[in-house]
């Protein structure tokens, strides 16, 4: 038992690690990071093909940007550059998402939205107008 309660607290740390608001802003950084993996294999599983969701981009560019930021306070040069510009294809995606849910058509027959190439609906084979 005294080796559990030495491994999670022992000399005022949490698990050996000084806990400091820029240390809880790297950890939370990494989390955001981490947890897109999930968004996208879950929306993977889901459909039953590869499809990578808006979430998955959002997180992307949360957890970059926290990352970067925390990469900043340390003075890391390696850190900051490996951050300084993953948010750039980021907010790319997420732009071009967005574009494309404005641009879908309409199924005249099944009211299904369709992308904007389409010119039939997969959903009844209707025009989509």
């Amino acid at each position: 038992m005294d080796f559990i309660t030495n491994f999670v607290w022992h000399d005022g740390k949490l698990f050996g690690i000084a806990w400091t608001v820029w240390k809880i802003v790297g950890w939370l950084g990494n989390a955001v990071f981490f947890s897109r993996f999930f968004v996208q294999w879950y929306a993977t599983e889901k459909k039953k093909q590869v499809v990578v969701p808006q979430a998955f981009w959002w997180l992307s560019l949360v957890g970059s940007v926290t990352l970067l930021c925390y990469s900043l306070h340390q003075q890391d040069s390696v850190f900051i550059f490996a951050y300084a510009f993953t948010w750039i294809p980021y907010i790319r995606n997420l732009m071009i998402h967005r574009r494309n849910k404005a641009a879908r058509l309409v199924c005249v027959g099944c009211g299904q939205k369709n992308p904007p190439q389409a010119n039939f609906c997969p959903n009844c084979g209707g025009k989509a107008a």
